[in-house]
Formats: C-alpha cells, structure tokens, sequence
C-alpha cells in the first residue's frame, strides 16, 4: 500500500521530541510500531526501513531519540564525527529520559486515530536495545531487536548502567532477536548471556543468528547484505503479524 510521511512533536519534560510517522495511505487502522533508529538519528536508510514497514500494514513511528541534545531535524553523518557524537550522546542522554520517551510514544500511538491500540517496538544497533526496553512498558505488546548493542555490557545511558536485563523478570512480552556473529560490539560471550538471561526468566522470544557483520540491514555502506536483509524482513513480518493483529 501507499504510505503518507509526516511527523510530530510530542512534548517530554525535557522538550519537545520529533516523531517521524509513516501512515498508511486510506482511512483503515493499523497496529503501531516504535520503530527505534541507530545512533544516527533518522537517516536515509532507517527512513527507508520505516516506510517500507508502513507499506505492509503498519503505523510507523520513528524518534528522535536525541531530541534534548540536537535541534529538530538533525541528522548525524555515518563517518567518525557522526559515529563519535552519537556514541556520546547515548552515555549522555539519561535512562529516566529513555523510558519517558517510550511512554509519550505508547501514549500517542495508542490514541492516535489511524491505530489499532495494539503496539510494536522495534529496532536496530543502539535501537534495538532501546526497543527492548520499551517492551518493559505494559502498552508494548511486541518487542523485535536487531543486534542491540550495549544490552550485555548493561552500559547504556548516564553513568553507563543500565538495568534493561534485570528487569525482564515477569515480563511478559514477547520478544524477536536478530545477530550478526561477526558483529565485534555484541560477541558470542554477550549473546550468550542475553540468551541466559532470556531463558532465566522464562521469556518469550524467538533467536535468530546469521553469519553478518553488525548494522547488515543498513542499505548504506560495505556490511549491507541484501540477501540476509530481505529473509529477516519476511521474518520481521511474519513476527509482527502473529503478535500484533491478534
């Protein structure tokens, strides 16, 4: 289907955040997916990501999850000064900022005209562990990360301790892994504690590793495979379909 792009600036105690939307094109309801960016903000592909998501179905939100550091609209550069500004706002921004901004998220796509109520977190690299803590809220009804940095190491945020792993006891979510294992930023000894995790606490998730570098979905750049790209989206899909149209 066609897709209408937009956005909105929802207010937070810490100033207004830009949420770029992707609406189905018609007058239908769709269920609402969180779609969490990398370090990078809202780049050309995770613009891309979003609306081709949108085109199957759904209503596509995608944060500025920097909205407090840099003026509406900013996008950071995939080079060394992009990478290195991104990297310290992450350790920058704080956790209580993180999880209001979920919370303002799920408020708004809950309520908002064109959805179903029903809501989906999803996300790549610093992304797809903002998605996983998103899914600790009791309005996100599936949660699927894409290589999650920092979620092993619990670094993310001020201070660099977060709590995102201990806190998925009782959590009843289900949740949707992907891996690359030539990934250097989450290796097999932080995968296999994620899983020990997950396992602990009687999660439910479903794992997925490939052999990939980290950011492979990413149709930018030496480590976009393609191939690899296109069999995750059909399992993306059929995840989000299972758990957000029931």
């Amino acid at each position: 289907m066609t897709i209408i792009e937009t956005f909105a600036d929802l207010p937070t105690s810490r100033g207004p955040m830009r949420a770029h939307l992707f609406v189905p094109a018609g007058a239908g309801r769709h269920p609402g997916v969180i779609f969490y960016s990398e370090i990078f903000q809202v780049t050309g592909p995770i613009r891309r990501m979003a609306a081709a998501l949108s085109g199957q179905g759904y209503l596509v939100a995608v944060p500025e999850v920097y909205h407090e550091f840099e003026p509406p609209g900013s996008v950071l550069a995939y080079d060394q000064a992009g990478s290195d500004r991104g990297n310290s706002l992450k350790t920058t921004k704080e956790l209580a900022s993180y999880d209001e901004d979920a919370a303002v998220l799920v408020k708004f796509l809950s309520t908002h005209e064109r959805g179903t109520g029903k809501i989906g977190a999803y996300g790549v690299c610093l992304g797809g562990h903002l998605a996983v803590r998103a899914g600790l809220h009791s309005g996100v009804h599936a949660v699927a990360a894409f290589y999650p940095t920092d979620l092993h190491t619990g670094s993310l945020g001020a201070g660099k301790k977060d709590n995102t792993l201990e806190r998925l006891a009782g959590v009843a979510t289900p949740f949707f892994f992907v891996w690359g294992r030539q990934d250097p930023h989450v290796p097999l000894e932080g995968r296999m504690k994620i899983a020990a995790r997950l396992n602990e606490v009687g999660t439910d998730f479903e794992w997925h590793e490939f052999d990939a570098a980290h950011a492979f979905l990413r149709d930018e750049g030496p480590r976009y495979n393609p191939a690899l790209a296109h069999v995750c989206t059909s399992l993306l899909l059929r995840f989000f379909s299972e758990k957000l149209h029931e």
